[in-house]
């Protein structure tokens, strides 16, 4: 499974990697990380369609997460689940304007945070029954 972390900040990233872990649960296979830290770097890894999962800094500068997520849901056909991290509670609103599929919030839970990353995996493995 690859999952990409971007922030402009190094240790922001590594925050997010740190939190969530190479193995965010049991059942779930070891996870490969994909740091980008502009925005140019996470549309080149979300065109080139590999990615399981995103994790985006809503605080990124000078583009945040939180507007690339909303870009990103809008653009990309079959658009993997988008985690955005967000610095202040009352900021989950905005994260939810811009079609995450979850909100993280800083200082991020390494259970909270692996527990979610471990759902949307799972969802996203699922196959969809019709009928």
């Amino acid at each position: 499974m690859r999952i990409l972390v971007f922030s402009h900040r190094a240790d922001v990233r590594e925050s997010i990697v740190t939190a969530v872990g190479r193995r965010p649960a049991t059942d779930l296979e070891r996870v490969d990380y994909v740091e980008a830290s502009t925005v140019a770097d996470v549309i080149a890894e979300m065109d080139a369609g590999e990615l399981d999962l995103a994790i985006l800094d809503g605080e990124a500068q000078p583009t945040g997460g939180i507007g690339l997520t909303r870009q990103l849901k809008n653009e990309i056909t079959d658009c993997p689940p988008i985690v955005v991290a967000v610095r202040r509670k009352d900021d989950r609103w905005l994260a939810t304007w811009s079609q995450a599929d979850a909100v993280l919030v800083h200082p991020l839970d390494p259970l909270t945070a692996a527990e979610t990353v471990a759902d949307l995996l799972r969802a996203k493995r699922v196959p969809v029954v019709n009928g």
